[in-house]
């Protein structure tokens, strides 16, 4: 007999299985994950940790005309895998194969295309009012993490959900807290008692009938009030949540798969808003996951066997590379603080935490707060540096205006994972951060072109009066050498790195040595090109790149980002205002969302290679080559 998994095909297959054929499912998935994570990457502990209670879900509640809808998403392998996506799972996080994130564009199964926290009780409640609106019945699921609850976008849709009333069923998967027995037992036993409709018609009536009582019935009814709240604050964990207007239901053991379906049948036959607390361990199963969750919340390819990452030779990351010089750096300036929003390994500030606890902040899933914090920091006379990814930025571009930039504080904002990211995807690209900073006064924007100009540029930006910006790639660095002592850059001034006569190439950061490499490339064909590391998109050093540009008489600007409001835009504004007549290309990210596959790849799909560079100049030069040309995206 094959794997009862290879028989799922669809979420009705599993309410055929009994018990023990469900929980030989579990066992089997576990496996899978472990199996795929290991070839493809992923983030892997947490969907270990949701085996039981997604099963659950689909068990409960009928998919997809009951959405699930998933916060973040990076817990929905399990989801996929029942959901009529087994035989793809291979392909997981791979060009033209399944996403690591819930997409529409997969399954009817997958609500929204999601990868960032906190938004899952929104787009649910969302859901549940267009329901009643249309005079519909069925159940509406949030499934959200507790480090999502940090986010305070949650919070603001579980205040509007509490006001509105509306059906809803919000699952609390707490990855973080061990279930006391005492606890257990007795949340148990309250959660059936205050569930029960006898209970709650009987208090109902009991209520009426001291209101009748002549005197003193209103009085014993406050002082009834009073009692029944007091006890409650002091029995009950989810009377935070109550406050708020939901049920509270639990906590339950969120591996027991019997408890977690009782939990959810209670919970999908209540009305109003209900938080079901299902706690659950991450890395389940899987002994190394178990024993260190972080390192396999989104691993890299790994051996199976052992949990050892799979070799990778060559120079560290850029991320490394940041974190080491922020801890030498912080040695010489007691000024100097860390923040980071949940993500201390991630941005490589774990080391200064480590060095610098007191200065290192890590407020949770809380960009906007993280960078307002920051603002006030820098008002009391500290140096803040706030790490954080490209994509989440995003998330706290208010702050980084009113709070930062209209005060003129002197705020840094490092921003990793800028650029393609790879295998995440359109969520997790960071190829819009220029777009929405290059609008902003008095902001110094800058961009390294490998890990010493990182070292120099985070220096520089220390000894500004005023607020930058840093933003740096995934992945590992170029083998440029990081062990100089780092030191003051000329703000706004490129490095023009090779002389030509036919054209000028203006790159940006990642983009310099597929720029050097089309130069290269470009000679052979008798075109000499000047090379220019533009290094600071804000103040845009005009006077060398137009300066070049003019002497050429061509220029084509080159950049990891959206080419609407990017690099290229701030060139070209400056080109337009002084009406200057030059053949002009900006090469660069479509108007597009990108799509997941390695960073090798995308950059070669959208022809930030050198090869695709030296096309794109032949193009604009109208010369000839017998070299293959590439296929690519245009604009």
């Amino acid at each position: 007999m094959g794997r009862w998994l290879d028989m799922i095909n669809s979420p009705d297959d599993l309410k055929r299985l009994g018990w023990p054929q469900l929980d030989q499912l579990a066992a089997e998935i576990r496996e899978e994950l472990v199996d795929t994570v290991s070839m493809t990457g992923g983030h892997l502990a947490p969907n270990l940790g949701v085996v039981e209670l997604t099963l659950a879900l689909h068990l409960v509640f009928d998919a997809p005309r009951d959405p699930i809808v998933w916060d973040v998403g990076h817990q929905s392998y399990v989801h996929k895998l029942v959901t009529g996506r087994g035989r793809e799972f291979k392909k997981l996080r791979t060009f033209g194969g399944l996403s690591g994130f819930p997409s529409p564009a997969e399954s009817e199964h997958d609500h929204f295309t999601v990868g960032h926290a906190s938004t899952s009780i929104s787009t649910a409640l969302g859901l549940a009012l267009a329901r009643d609106l249309a005079g519909e019945e069925h159940a509406v699921v949030a499934v959200i993490g507790d480090g999502a609850m940090t986010g305070g976008m949650a919070f603001e849709a579980m205040n509007h959900a509490g006001h509105q009333r509306s059906n809803l069923v919000v699952v609390l998967n707490d990855n973080e807290m061990s279930i006391a027995r005492n606890v257990g037992a007795l949340s148990g036993y309250l959660g059936r008692l205050r569930t029960d409709p006898k209970y709650t018609h009987g208090k109902d009536e009991l209520e009426v009938l001291l209101k009748r009582i002549p005197a003193i019935g209103p009085a014993v009814l406050r002082w009834a009030d009073r009692l029944k709240d007091s006890l409650k604050y002091l029995l009950v964990p989810g009377m935070f949540f109550e406050e708020l207007g939901f049920m509270y239901l639990g906590p339950v053991d969120g591996h027991n798969l019997q408890s977690v379906v009782e939990v959810l049948r209670r919970a999908k036959g209540l009305s109003g808003p209900v938080l079901v607390h299902v706690c659950t361990r991450k890395g389940k199963g899987y002994a190394p996951a178990e024993k260190d969750p972080d390192k396999f919340h989104g691993p890299g390819p790994f051996h199976r066997d052992s949990g050892e990452p799979k070799a990778m030779t060559g120079p560290p990351t850029y991320t490394a590379v940041f974190g080491r010089t922020m801890v030498e750096l912080a040695a010489h300036d007691p000024r100097i603080v860390a923040i980071t929003a949940a993500m201390p390994s991630g941005t490589g500030l774990a080391e200064f935490a480590q060095a610098y606890p007191d200065r290192f902040f890590d407020v949770g899933i809380a960009e906007a707060h993280a960078v307002t914090l920051a603002a006030g920091l820098a008002r009391g006379g500290k140096r803040p540096v706030v790490a954080v990814y490209s994509t989440f930025l995003q998330r706290a571009f208010d702050s980084v205006m009113h709070d930062v930039c209209l005060n003129r504080l002197p705020v840094i904002l490092c921003i990793d994972r800028a650029g393609i990211v790879g295998e995440d995807g359109p969520t997790h690209h960071g190829l819009f951060d220029l777009s929405f900073l290059r609008a902003l006064p008095g902001l110094t924007i800058m961009v390294p072109a490998d890990e010493e100009e990182l070292r120099h540029m985070l220096k520089t930006a220390l000894r500004l009066p005023g607020p930058a910006a840093i933003r740096y790639p995934r992945g590992t660095a170029c083998g440029a050498s990081a062990d100089a002592e780092p030191r003051l850059l000329e703000v706004g001034r490129a490095r023009l790195l090779q002389q030509g006569s036919h054209l000028t190439l203006a790159a940006l950061g990642t983009m310099l040595g597929p720029a050097l490499e089309a130069a290269s490339l470009l000679s052979e064909d008798g075109v000499a090109a000047d090379v220019l590391d533009a290094r600071f998109v804000k103040p845009l050093d005009e006077k060398t790149i137009l300066g070049r540009a003019s002497a050429t008489g061509c220029l084509i600007t080159v950049e990891e980002h959206a080419l609407a409001g990017g690099f290229g835009g701030a060139v070209l504004e400056a080109l337009a205002a002084r009406q200057m007549n030059v053949k002009f290309l900006r090469l660069g990210i479509p108007d597009r969302f990108v799509e997941y596959g390695s960073q090798a790849l995308l950059r070669e799909k959208y022809g930030l290679t050198g090869p695709g560079i030296a096309d794109a100049a032949r193009d604009l030069l109208q010369v000839r080559t017998r070299r293959p040309r590439l296929r690519m995206v245009r604009e």
